[in-house]
């Protein structure tokens, strides 16, 4: 962890990338937390970015996002909102490397002879995209009734992954040929189940944060 007393210092610190989240100050003596966080952006550094203003109008808001931060939280501001939105950071972290994942092993799959996509990959993309963003709203709104039906919807995604899995072992028993290619498929599908988990988290995230009770709603 490090700290900064100036932009200089924070345009430094948040060149060290080692760290998983900046609490990034607009305020700051010398270069302002908006200028480090526009170079920042412009040098390719996509650590997660929470803002942290006193700067509370509307237009603030949208300037801070449109310039790259994750998040902007007027000040005052309570603990639990901090700590929410340090996870929901972390969780959009590790969705990145699920991408990530998905892109290689869809490259993967271009080199190989071509088979149908199992039909089930499909939805459960559109349904981890709804869902992730049903799950931001629901953190900017914090509201409790929207992200329980986003933590309630994950059974379909789930339900997914095991239709998903019984075609990948159908295809490889059928013709032994084609198990490459039916176990990048199913690698996919395993990316975009634990994607939907990690929204889930961001939801039980929303709910501590409407209610200060930690619920298991995985």
């Amino acid at each position: 962890m490090a700290s900064a007393v100036d932009g200089e210092q924070a345009l430094a610190a948040g060149r060290d990338r080692r760290h998983d989240l900046i609490l990034l100050d607009l305020m700051l003596p010398g270069m302002s937390g908006l200028e480090v966080l526009r170079t920042l952006r412009r040098e390719g550094i996509e650590t997660p970015v929470i803002v942290l203003s006193a700067k509370g109008e509307e237009v603030d808001r949208v300037v801070g996002l449109k310039v790259g931060a994750d998040d902007y939280v007027p000040k005052p501001f309570s603990r639990p909102e901090l700590l929410a939105l340090y996870h929901a950071a972390a969780e959009l972290e590790r969705m990145g490397d699920y991408a990530v994942n998905i892109a290689k092993l869809a490259q993967q799959l271009a080199s190989e002879p071509e088979i149908p996509l199992f039909s089930q990959i499909p939805l459960m993309e559109r349904l981890c995209r709804s869902q992730l963003h049903a799950a931001m709203r629901a953190l900017v709104d914090v509201s409790e009734a929207d992200a329980r039906a986003v933590c309630a919807n994950d059974d379909e995604l789930d339900r997914l992954y095991d239709a998903v899995y019984r075609s990948a072992m159908e295809v490889m028993q059928a013709d032994p040929s084609r198990v490459p290619q039916a176990t990048h498929m199913l690698f996919i599908a395993h990316h975009l189940e634990r994607l939907g988990d990690r929204v889930t988290n961001i939801g039980e995230d929303v709910v501590y944060l409407a209610t200060g009770q930690i619920e298991d709603l995985n």
